[in-house]
């Protein structure tokens, strides 16, 4: 009956979060100065053509019905018309979700493995120089925002030094032989490996920039828990048994040290991917984060409408993730 309830109450709070952001966004960008009719229309169109294409997507209405017609429509899947690109807005941005996904788990990967790596090397070398080093490289880390780190890693890798692709997703040039935009996890599954390195050649210097930082946090958090957890009675049991040092920490102390550290890497995922946006301009990657930007400068409504509350998903999807994953690798928890 708990976990019912549990349920329950999931259910309802992510709907209320979901049509929060709904009508947040909706009222936001209405409120936004600039009219996406005008933008559409050459300087000499007449009266009849504006009131034509306002009344075409709905925009002739008041605010209000606009809101619950969009919703409504929203509830059977149709998300409406993009008036910049002129095509269906939920396949667009379906389109486009994939690389957003490669690109945010690649990134996710390569900060899970520094920030575990710097976290053991702290604890495995505690006070010592190389404790302190590890804290310097979080500091820096932490300091430089991830668009600075693509700039650094363009000039650095892509133009002193070329040896990675500094835009776009894939080389035009290559045949692509997918029946999904997953194009990374096909490549794979094809062992069209000619194809999974030329696009990780475009998605390394990305995934590096957003990963720094979350590697950051992830040792920081993962260092302070590991410090704690070498103290308990457990650990100085495995310790008085003979066992070397740096198998009591990744077997003993880290089993429970990096479950908290779990729960804050899940949320700050949702965070890397909306951190996205900036990465994918800078880089030209063909993401969600870059179609975002476009919408917003072309003031294309049902686009951003659409990616806005395609994100709010995603948030709220891996946010209950995270949550079923620590109770179910938490013992309290589970059997609680």
């Amino acid at each position: 009956m708990d976990a019912l309830r549990g349920i329950l109450t999931r259910i309802v709070t992510t709907a209320i979060t979901l049509f929060g952001v709904a009508v947040i966004v909706f009222a936001v960008i209405r409120i936004a100065p600039g009219d996406p009719i005008a933008m559409m229309l050459p300087p000499g169109a007449s009266d009849e053509d504006i009131a034509r294409l306002r009344a075409l997507y709905g925009l002739d209405k008041s605010i209000v019905e606009q809101f619950f017609i969009w919703l409504g429509n929203v509830l059977h899947g149709d998300f409406g018309t993009s008036i910049s690109i002129r095509q269906n807005v939920l396949g667009i941005v379906l389109g486009r979700l994939p690389a957003t996904l490669e690109l945010s788990f690649l990134a996710l990967i390569i900060a899970s493995t520094i920030g575990v790596g710097l976290a053991y090397l702290a604890t495995r070398y505690r006070e010592t120089a190389a404790e302190g080093t590890v804290d310097v490289i979080n500091g820096i880390a932490l300091s430089v925002p991830d668009f600075l780190w693509g700039l650094a890693l363009i000039l650095t890798f892509g133009v002193a030094w070329p040896i990675f692709e500094i835009s776009g997703r894939v080389s035009p040039t290559l045949d692509l032989p997918f029946t999904s935009n997953f194009y990374l996890l096909e490549s794979l599954v094809r062992f069209r490996f000619d194809i999974t390195l030329n696009l990780l050649s475009h998605m390394i210097m990305p995934a590096i920039a957003l990963a720094l930082p979350l590697a950051a946090v992830i040792s920081q958090l993962l260092k302070s828990s590991l410090k704690e957890t070498m103290n308990q009675d457990y650990v100085m049991l495995a310790r008085t048994k003979g066992f070397p040092e740096s198998r009591v920490i990744a077997r003993d102390a880290m089993r429970n040290a990096i479950l908290p550290t779990m729960t804050l890497t899940g949320v700050q995922l949702t965070f890397l991917i909306g951190g996205t946006v900036i990465i994918e301009r800078l880089f030209s990657y063909e993401g969600l984060g870059n179609l975002a930007i476009d919408a917003v400068i072309n003031r294309d409504l049902p686009l951003i409408q659409g990616i806005v509350l395609l994100f709010a998903v995603l948030f709220v999807a891996i946010n209950l993730i995270v949550d079923l994953l620590y109770t179910l690798l938490n013992p309290r928890l589970r059997h609680g």
